[in-house]
């Protein structure tokens, strides 16, 4: 479907909030995938004429909704996000490291990503086990603004800890950290030093991460003690969703039916009130009601 005048709107006013978090356009665009100055310049200034429709479909895939949350979805201020906001504005203030450690649904992933949508020089990266150093550190790269092209690893990681530096509250955030391959890990921990007291750092992932560091620790691998030092020797353990959370989100986003709302804090229940979960029942419910 071809994207109307409101949708490019709703674009341009995406792309404008999403440069206003870096310090300068120029950053911002060097954080965008095959997305040149010119292209971000004309849609903000209102020249669309030479735009054409994958363009606007890649920049709304990477500047996204509100906290990359579906649109007509309500998001709820539960425990966890609460204490999820928290962790996030102290580490960013206070240019502290934190490890944020809470179970797989309990709404990690969308607070962090709405905290990063809503506050200026916020780098949110997705972990996985498949990246390697190199990329890893060009991701980070990218997200703060540097285009990686003609620059060794170490280079780049000298570009980014100069940006970083310059900035007044700059906060990387980790999600699902857990996942960093052993090499990745550790040479991130070998290079934080450097970014000590210059840039708040937010991990986050299940309770697994508790395992892997004590074995760690057990086994005396190379920085595990010093990067456990780091984070104060404790983790930063999130409330467990209650049913009133699933109640509250239940009404925000149109279950007004005790009924209907008991089926879904039932169905939550079975399955560890995994906030997905809850998504997917309440989508349900309201479809068999005709809504």
């Amino acid at each position: 479907m071809e994207l109307t005048t409101k949708d490019k709107e709703q674009i341009c006013a995406r792309l404008k909030a999403y440069v206003d978090k870096y310090p300068s356009q120029n950053k911002a665009v060097g954080s965008l995938k095959s997305t040149s100055a010119g292209t971000v310049s004309n849609i903000l200034n209102g020249k669309w004429e030479n735009i054409s429709e994958d363009m606007w479909r890649r920049i709304a895939d990477q500047v996204g909704t509100v906290g990359g949350v579906d649109a007509g979805w309500q998001i709820v201020e539960t425990g966890a996000y609460q204490e999820i906001t928290y962790a996030l504005d102290d580490a960013q203030k206070y240019k502290n490291v934190t490890w944020v450690v809470g179970e797989a649904g309990c709404g990690k992933t969308t607070t962090a990503k709405m905290y990063a949508s809503e506050h200026r020089e916020v780098f949110y990266l997705q972990c996985s086990e498949d990246i390697y150093k190199g990329e890893f550190v060009r991701e980070i790269a990218r997200l703060v603004g540097i285009r990686g092209e003609g620059y060794t690893v170490r280079e780049l990681w000298k570009a980014i800890l100069d940006n970083l530096i310059q900035m007044d509250a700059p906060l990387l955030v980790f999600d699902e950290a857990d996942k960093l391959t052993e090499s990745v890990f550790h040479y991130f921990i070998s290079l934080y030093n450097k970014l000590e007291d210059k840039c708040g750092v937010v991990f986050m992932s299940t309770d697994y991460i508790k395992k892997r560091i004590r074995n760690g620790l057990r086994w005396e691998k190379a920085g595990y003690k010093e990067f456990y030092s780091r984070i104060g020797r404790k983790y930063f353990e999130l409330e467990d969703t209650t049913p009133n959370d699933v109640y509250a989100i239940c009404t925000a986003n149109g279950l007004c039916d005790r009924k209907d709302i008991d089926t879904v804090i039932k169905d939550a229940e079975a399955c560890d009130f995994d906030l997905r979960r809850v998504k997917k029942s309440i989508h349900r419910v309201k479809r068999m009601n005709g809504k």
